[in-house]
């Protein structure tokens, strides 16, 4: 398979498949029947924000290199542009106005991973010297670009211009194509409680089978763990050690779970904790991956990852009613060259 980025692709990988310079992976699954299959799952015209508040979890106890937003008012006419009134500008006015700006790290909270997240060491020209690639082959450094300075990097110097890209991967990619299809949810928690257990694909097929969840190819995926309503329940405080032992989380070690997202044909994984899989994941001879569902899903498949999700009154909701299937709208800011994104997913039911 001819590519002008690649001779080799990754075992497993669905490089070209979906044509020599996609961006999008496995979104191309959601079509227009996927859409109405997804319209079609609305009965009760309910609807379900699936966010947590962008100022959750809180802190830094999580992810020290993540940190909550801030926000400040932005300037008018040099002065602080907060309940300004207009009146010191033009005499007689009585406008009273706010305008203000934000510093997001974009991956604090409920969030979209683009396919620029995560890469890997590949040796993509098969000349048997490994180089950090993406998905489809899209190299670090001539696609998806950052800096080599300190100062160009993190808040201390933060400054009124962009230093790194995603480029053909970026988030904004992802976002024009709405993201809005026929989602499942698997509800890891109504079996498995809050304890902390790393869930294979027997125990996954097994959960499914109880409680009669199909998937099918162009589904968005989501489980539900509890992970994000301990996160609220918390109130922007959060205990790593309580929280760092709470509730599911996929094993992406396992070959068979990994099989099974190839071979399901699911469009997105979604998950309300906080990496989808352990984190780290457990020991195996190297080399490998730290986060091996990450480099299956977002390297080799193009399977975007959602993460910190807020599912449990959704789940509940479709547990007592003996559903599974929703309509999703998730698109992420449409933010060009972002590696990631917050989200205000909506679940209608």
């Amino acid at each position: 398979m001819e590519n002008p980025r690649w001779v080799r692709r990754p075992e497993g990988s669905n490089w070209g498949e979906f044509g020599p310079d996609d961006n999008l992976g496995r979104l191309n699954l959601i079509t227009p029947e996927k859409v109405r299959e997804g319209v079609a799952e609305v009965v009760e015209g309910r609807s379900f924000c699936l966010s947590l508040p962008l100022d959750l979890p809180g802190g830094t106890a999580l992810n020290p290199n993540r940190f909550p937003p801030v926000l400040r008012p932005n300037l008018r006419a040099g002065q602080v542009n907060y309940n300004f009134e207009m009146d010191r500008l033009h005499p007689g006015r009585t406008d009273v106005l706010c305008d203000d700006l934000a510093v997001l790290h974009l991956q604090y909270s409920t969030q979209w991973d683009s396919l620029a997240h995560a890469g890997s060491m590949f040796d993509v020209d098969g000349d048997g010297v490994p180089e950090p690639v993406f998905y489809n082959g899209f190299r670090a450094t001539e696609h998806v670009r950052g800096p080599s300075e300190l100062d160009d990097a993190g808040t201390a110097t933060l400054h009124d211009r962009s230093t790194s890209s995603a480029g053909p991967l970026g988030i904004d990619h992802m976002a024009r194509e709405a993201v809005q299809g026929r989602a499942v949810l698997i509800d890891l928690r109504a079996h498995l409680g809050d304890g902390r257990t790393l869930v294979g694909h027997q125990q996954l097929a097994e959960i499914m089978a109880a409680d009669g969840v199909v998937v099918e190819e162009g589904d968005i995926v989501c489980l539900h763990t509890g992970f994000a309503e301990q996160v609220l329940a918390m109130g922007g405080d959060p205990d790593p050690e309580v929280l760092h032992g709470f509730g599911a989380v996929l094993n992406g070690r396992d070959p068979d779970l990994l099989g099974w997202i190839t071979e399901s044909g699911l469009a997105a994984l979604v998950a309300d904790n906080y990496a989808v899989e352990a984190f780290p994941a457990p020991e195996a001879p190297a080399p490998n991956a730290v986060l091996p569902l990450h480099e299956h899903c977002l390297f080799k498949l193009g399977v975007h990852l959602g993460e910190l999700w807020r599912l449990t009154p959704l789940a509940e909701h479709l547990r007592a009613r003996g559903r599974s299937r929703f309509l999703l709208t998730a698109p992420p800011l449409n933010l060009p060259g972002a590696v990631g994104s917050p989200v205000t997913p909506v679940a209608t039911l």
